[in-house]
């Protein structure tokens, strides 16, 4: 398992380079980083957030199960867009309601490279945003409504 950096770290403020080896290297940071997702009870996880910069994120929504990001692109699917309470495992007991767009269709590769792209709705819509900002170098506490300590009744 590894480390999870803190806002703080300048790697969090980089934007990530894209993924262009797909080899066994990458194949154990992927295990690792799926183990460092379960172990820290997140629901997404971010390459950079173990002071990786590259574009990768792993996440499970918990109805979607385990997934694999690399070179992740996302637009939105129609206008709608929904506020909700995120918190981040780089920013340890602080939340706030973030602006998301309600569904997106994300284009990405696997661990072998091959492209793929899926519709997503709901956390993972929101999941799928909150990591491509991480890829870019933005925090969800600037993107934040509002600030607050501790968990929320909601989650």
């Amino acid at each position: 398992m590894s480390h999870i950096i803190t806002a703080g770290n300048p790697i969090l403020k980089e934007t990530a380079k894209p993924v262009t080896v797909f080899d066994k290297k990458l194949k154990f940071l992927l295990e690792n980083m799926k183990k460092t997702l379960y172990e820290a009870n997140g629901v997404g996880l971010a390459a950079p957030q173990i002071a990786v910069s590259l574009r990768i994120f792993v996440a499970d929504d918990g109805v979607s199960g385990y997934e694999e990001y690399i070179n992740p692109e996302w637009v939105p699917v129609g206008e709608e867009k929904t506020i909700d309470v995120e918190g981040c495992l780089s920013v340890p007991d602080l939340y706030g309601e973030v602006e998301r767009y309600s569904e997106v269709l994300v284009k990405y590769q696997d661990r072998h490279g091959k492209k793929k792209q899926k519709k997503a709705s709901g956390l993972l819509a929101r999941c799928i945003q909150h990591e491509t900002d991480h890829l870019n170098g933005v925090l969800f506490i600037e993107k934040a409504l509002s600030l607050h300590k501790g968990k929320d009744v909601d989650e």
